[in-house]
């Protein structure tokens, strides 16, 4: 949850970028148990906030227009339910409706280790056109502290999307 967080501070640093968040019953647990926090931690950096059981909101539709989508963290559970195509809930719905649009999902397994099930399932949702990205800091820009893994990793992310950002030094940059 703290990535989820960092993700979404960073995203507000990208000028004419909007976010949407979809927080799941699971999500809040997680965010009690390890930022001892309910979900105001996250929706402050969201211009909208969606019900995870409104699957008649805009993002259930492949009409509502958008750059694509990221899953930060992704459960197991709901990296299953993609991968199947069971769209139980608000998340899952618009994965699907993401997937069949050929926009852009990105997928932040959250689960370690990963039995075959996973990797399984992760190979269905790559195949269907996800970008599976865990959360592996870079060292090769001299980064120490997490905050600067965690932005450098939104970057990473921002990239998948085609978002234009300065979140993260590249290849080939003045590395120090």
């Amino acid at each position: 949850m703290p990535i989820a967080e960092e993700l979404l501070k960073n995203i507000l640093k990208v000028p004419n970028t909007e976010t949407h968040l979809v927080i799941s019953r699971g999500s809040e647990r997680v965010l009690q148990s390890e930022c001892h926090s309910g979900t105001e931690i996250l929706t402050r950096y969201a211009h909208k906030t969606y019900d995870a059981k409104d699957m008649s909101a805009a993002p259930a539709s492949g009409a509502w227009q958008n750059a694509g989508m990221i899953i930060c963290p992704c459960s197991m559970s709901s990296l299953a339910s993609i991968a199947s195509g069971a769209g139980m809930n608000l998340i899952h719905r618009s994965a699907d409706v993401t997937l069949k649009e050929r926009r852009p999902l990105i997928i932040a397994p959250r689960e370690t280790p990963l039995n075959l099930i996973h990797l399984r399932n992760m190979q269905l949702v790559t195949e269907a056109g996800a970008t599976i990205m865990p959360f592996a800091p870079a060292f090769y820009n001299n980064t120490t502290s997490f905050k600067d893994m965690m932005q450098y990793f939104s970057g990473r992310m921002l990239d998948q999307l085609h978002i234009e950002h300065n979140l993260c030094l590249r290849w080939g940059d003045d590395i120090h």
